[in-house]
């Protein structure tokens, strides 16, 4: 895990009252799932709503998810944080992150620019999960 990464994550797209503690829950391995469940059903609670842009439907082809963040420029490579524990807390080219991570139906974020544009999935209850573009232009 990247704690520098993460903190940056944390403080660019969830909300601020809460990030003191995400930051911390983040860093001990007993409560990481809880930082990460927050972004289960209460995601609009958790995250910046002003840096959310949500991916219409269809939104499960991972080629056009990679497109959509490869043209607010995303590089090749990007950070995970996810309840996947196999990808959770390393780097991937943005296509296997993509890849791996859209129909695991669990919460995570990829991010591509660090505090600036990130990928997230909700966790999914009926039909594909919620997807969004979490961009912030500083």
């Amino acid at each position: 895990m990247n704690k520098e990464i993460e903190e940056i994550i944390v403080k660019t797209f969830f909300n601020k009252k809460i990030q003191q503690r995400v930051l911390f829950e983040l860093s001990s391995s007993k409560k990481r799932r809880e930082a990460i469940g927050r972004l289960n059903h209460n995601y609009l609670d958790t995250l910046r709503n002003e840096f959310m842009i949500e991916i219409p439907k269809p939104n499960s082809d991972p080629e056009e998810i990679e497109k959509l963040m490869k043209e607010q420029g995303a590089g090749q490579n990007c950070y995970v944080m996810s309840s996947h524990s196999g990808v959770d807390g390393k780097e991937f080219p943005l296509t296997t992150a993509i890849e791996e991570l859209i129909w695991y139906g669990m919460p995570s974020i990829i991010s591509c620019i660090h505090g600036k544009l990130a990928y997230f999935q909700a966790e999914q209850d009926y039909g594909p999960p919620p997807r969004f573009m979490l961009k912030r232009s500083l």
